[in-house]
């Protein structure tokens, strides 16, 4: 009824596109970690902070200058939405950048976060 051959080659011809995927995410995931800790530091927080969930979203908020504790509003649906992109636009505010740059963190998040880690952006704090 079933070829367990064909069934074979199959499992493993998606097994060899699983692993190069998994590779990938997980260099993503460390550049990811590398350029956050950078960012905090820059922003004058310890860059541990950046790795312990919740947390590090509480001091994001802090650096961009807005009550930590509103990253509990990224709770809520549509909310969450409304708040990711406030953020982002202050974000890009402290560290001297325009709304274009916003617009990069908001769409492009990875890229941009990678060059606000490792360019010259210095932060220079709410400017309110």
């Amino acid at each position: 009824m079933y070829d367990v051959d064909t069934y074979n080659s199959m499992s493993s011809l998606g097994l060899g596109f699983m692993i190069p995927y998994i590779i990938v995410m997980l260099a993503v995931l460390v550049l990811t970690i590398v350029a956050m800790w950078k960012i905090f530091v820059k922003a004058g927080k310890p860059g541990w902070a950046s790795i312990i969930p919740f947390y590090n979203l509480y001091k994001e908020f802090e650096i961009a200058g807005m009550n930590g504790w509103m990253f509990l509003l990224l709770c809520i649906p549509i909310v969450n939405i409304i708040m990711t992109i406030v953020l982002y636009v202050k974000l890009a505010k402290v560290f001297g950048k325009g709304i274009g740059f916003a617009i990069g963190l908001i769409f492009l998040n990875f890229i941009f976060t990678l060059i606000l880690a490792f360019g010259k952006a210095e932060y220079v704090g709410p400017q309110e």
